[in-house]
């Protein structure tokens, strides 16, 4: 009696997904594509483009797109990538293969935590090390934590409209005091000292407490200064101080003030590449889990997060902290800069 209902529900479980199935499809065609795909989630390398047949020599495409956060990125449902972990795994792969003579690095991020930032642009720093050249290409934006990447880079180019700069860290907190007391909720903490609440959303921050937190936005901004003064050193302190001041720039503006050195588009990229190796033929390879399809070095399969100006940046992860963290990131529509 039971083997009978198991094939009865099983029957009826064909049934179902049959007829979803062809109610899904109204008038068109049936049809039915299965693709094997492997378990593994080590890196594949896919062609983007061949100069020739015979061509064995590459430029390698990687990634830094969205919030760069040193954790997991959160998605609707499950879990992204880890944005460190992941370039750092695209850079080995590209030092270790013999017939890698060349980097992009494709930048469409508006930044992210301070310590993600400072961890790929040592990342990239090590990866020099192998005498490979890495360009910096910067897409849609490549700001703040984008552009400290960016410095990492033997050069930067951008596209004429790109929005980069941004350069200064901020550390965003909330004061829910007055919203709890209109409530009649009052907030008690035990506290084994008197900085250890500092920066609590339910409470005002005192003067003590913001000049403790503006000194460690001050250090943190010293460093990012120091990064951009080893990558641009064309421009001497006092003018990179002078622009340093969280603006923003187009890719117009930021190749006459010195912070980029030229604009580009990446089919010009690869041919000065190209000749910077002495490549007469090249295979240009990106890098992706397996399953994602690339047709081109434009395409990246985006983040789910939340449009802000325009531009997709994945902020859900830094949403739903509620401790505070220090950032470099340019996002006007969270940060209220």
């Amino acid at each position: 009696m039971s083997h009978f209902n198991n094939n009865m529900i099983r029957k009826f479980s064909c049934l179902v997904i049959a007829l979803t199935s062809i109610s899904l499809m109204g008038c068109q065609s049936p049809s039915l594509l299965i693709t094997p795909v492997s378990g593994s989630r080590q890196l594949v390398e896919t062609q983007l483009s061949r100069d020739s047949f015979f061509a064995s020599d590459k430029i390698a495409i990687i990634h830094a797109s969205g919030v760069l956060m040193n954790s997991a990125k959160p998605q609707l449902m499950g879990t992204g990538e880890h944005s460190v972990s992941l370039i750092r795994e695209q850079l080995d792969k590209a030092r270790r293969d013999p017939n890698v003579k060349a980097v992009i690095l494709r930048i469409n991020s508006p930044g992210g935590t301070v310590v993600a930032s400072e961890i790929i642009h040592d990342e990239i720093t090590h990866f020099k090390k192998s005498g490979k050249p890495i360009v910096a290409v910067m897409m849609d934006v490549a700001a703040s934590g984008g552009y400290y990447i960016a410095c990492a880079c033997d050069d930067i180019i951008a596209q004429p409209s790109t929005v980069t700069g941004s350069i200064g860290v901020i550390m965003q907190l909330f004061d829910m005091s007055g919203t709890l007391a209109k409530l009649g909720i009052k907030n008690e903490a035990i506290t084994s000292g008197p900085n250890k609440e500092a920066g609590s959303p339910f409470r005002s921050l005192s003067p003590k407490h913001r000049e403790l937190f503006q000194q460690l936005v001050d250090d943190m901004y010293g460093r990012f200064v120091e990064v951009v003064i080893a990558g641009r050193p064309k421009l001497d302190e006092a003018t990179i101080r002078g622009l340093a001041d969280g603006r923003v720039f187009t890719g117009t503006q930021a190749v006459k003030v010195g912070l980029v050195d030229r604009l580009a588009t990446m089919r010009n990229t690869i041919a000065t590449l190209k000749k910077q190796t002495n490549i007469t033929s090249a295979v240009v390879v990106t890098y992706h889990r397996p399953a994602e399809y690339k047709p081109n070095y434009y395409a990246h399969m985006p983040q789910p997060g939340i449009d802000i100006n325009l531009i997709n940046i994945d902020a859900t992860g830094l949403l739903k902290q509620a401790s505070p963290d220090f950032l470099y990131l340019w996002a006007p529509g969270i940060a209220g800069q």
